[in-house]
C-alpha cells in the first residue's frame, strides 16, 4: 500500500475513554501503533460530549467500565441514544468482571466486555474483527 491509497482510506478512529493515566498510555499507544487514530478522555462525560458532536468522526468507542462522572455503560446508553452514532460498536474494559455489568452491556449493543488484565494482541485482533463485520 502507497501513500495514495492511505489518503483514500483515512485511518480508523478510536475514542478510547480510561481514567487511569497509566492504562490510557498503554492503550493509547497500542491502538496508534496498530494503524488507529486514538483521541483519549479521562472520564465518561467528556467522552459523551464528544459522541454527541456530530463533526466528531469515531469508527470505534473503547470504554473503561469504572470512571468519574459517567460510567462506561452511562457512556453506551448515551451514544446508543444518538441517531448519528446508532452502529458506532463499542468495547467495555473493565478491572471487575461483574455478570450484571456485562448483561447490562451486551443488553445495550456493546460488541465486547473485556476483563483487564487482557492481552493487547487479542484486544487489537478483536477490534480488527468487530471493524471488518460491520
Amino acid at each position: 500500500m502507497g501513500p495514495s491509497s492511505d489518503a483514500e482510506s483515512p485511518r480508523r478512529r478510536v475514542l478510547l475513554a480510561d481514567d487511569e493515566p497509566h492504562i490510557r498510555r498503554v492503550l493509547e499507544t497500542l491502538l496508534e501503533s496498530s494503524g488507529f487514530d486514538v483521541r483519549s478522555v479521562d472520564n465518561g462525560a467528556a467522552a459523551l460530549a464528544l459522541l454527541d458532536d456530530p463533526s466528531e468522526r469515531f469508527d470505534f468507542v473503547l470504554s473503561d467500565l469504572m470512571m468519574p462522572e459517567r460510567s462506561g455503560i452511562e457512556v453506551l446508553e448515551g451514544l446508543r441514544a444518538m441517531e448519528h452514532r446508532a452502529g458506532t460498536p463499542v468495547v467495555i474494559l473493565t478491572a471487575k468482571g461483574q455478570d450484571a455489568d456485562r448483561q447490562r452491556a451486551f443488553a445495550l449493543g456493546a460488541a465486547d466486555f473485556l476483563t483487564k488484565p487482557f492481552s493487547p494482541r487479542k484486544l487489537i485482533a478483536r477490534i480488527v474483527e468487530i471493524l471488518d463485520a460491520r
